[in-house]
């Protein structure tokens, strides 16, 4: 009980705080090429105009994060804190911190995420940091992630909730992959691989392998996989994933598949589940992050 009253206070104080240490997230393939989504890119652009504001103005700065519109982006907003764990300013509810050391500040989890922020910040000058907390959006504990940097003695950082699609939006995603690939192929590829384009929306992507080669013909997420073999391709418990689509595929030319895989929105490996399908003998596949 006392755990939940400390919940729900920090809950009105910090709900939409950014958050937690991103682990690697490489897959068995350990490739770095990670698409970043349309919020992460907000996030990164509203943190780079925070950090130059503190360059400018110092701690006294700090204060247009409170009431400015420039440093609030829709759901997104700017806060500061001193190295010392001094609560300077916030564009979101947090701003009931003001003035309070947050140190012994916890998320969901018992996470004392202040604390592990600072000592990123000391040690590498900036970073990302992952943490569990609630989404005034859906009314439950999600991850959240923070972008900051150090600027002299203050941290400036910027929170987001990375966007998570759902079994409906795969679904429609893969026939509309389908649906291009038969149109036009040499287009849909192309598409495929286009950040902006119409087939990579935050942790959503398309991939396609060539049948009679087995190789990777696109991949929204990691291009770099692109011309090696799909077959060889494993989940981090070694399991062949693609192998396995291929054999199920084989059967009644669609299927469905279970899986660990690295999201590209929180860069966790997560799990996965994946529809694909046959088109004109290549595998087309997209799949959700399930929570």
């Amino acid at each position: 009980m006392t755990r939940f009253r400390r919940c729900t206070r920090s809950l009105a104080v910090v709900c939409a705080l950014a958050l937690g240490s991103i682990a690697s997230a490489a897959d068995a393939t350990a490739t770095p090429d990670v698409r970043v989504s349309a919020s992460e890119r907000r996030a990164t652009a509203l943190l780079e105009r925070a950090v130059e504001q503190v360059e400018r103005h110092g701690e006294p700065g700090t204060t247009a994060f409170s009431r400015q519109a420039e440093f609030v982006d829709r759901d997104l907003y700017v806060y500061a804190l001193t190295i010392d764990g001094r609560f300077l300013a916030s564009g979101g509810a947090s701003a009931a911190l003001i003035g309070q050391n947050v140190l012994a500040e916890t998320d969901l989890e018992g996470k004392p995420f202040f604390r592990e922020m600072i000592d990123i910040a000391k040690a590498e000058g900036a970073g990302r940091l992952s943490y569990r907390w609630f989404n005034p959006a859906d009314s439950h504990g999600e991850p959240k992630l923070a972008l900051f940097r150090r600027v002299g003695d203050i941290i400036v950082a910027v929170g987001f909730y990375p966007p998570r699609a759902d079994p409906a939006q795969a679904r429609a995603l893969l026939k509309k992959a389908a649906r291009a690939l038969a149109d036009d192929s040499g287009k849909a590829l192309a598409e495929f691989q286009q950040l902006n384009g119409p087939f990579i929306r935050d942790d959503l992507y398309v991939f396609a392998v060539d049948l009679a080669s087995g190789k990777f013909i696109a991949h929204g997420a990691t291009p770099s996989l692109i011309g090696t073999d799909a077959r060889q391709l494993r989940d981090p418990d070694g399991r062949p994933v693609i192998t396995e689509m291929i054999e199920r595929a084989g059967r009644s030319d669609s299927g469905e598949l279970d899986y660990i895989w690295r999201n590209p929105t929180t860069r966790k490996l997560e799990h996965k589940h994946t529809y694909f399908r046959i088109e004109g003998g290549r595998l087309v596949g997209v799949g959700y992050y399930t929570r």
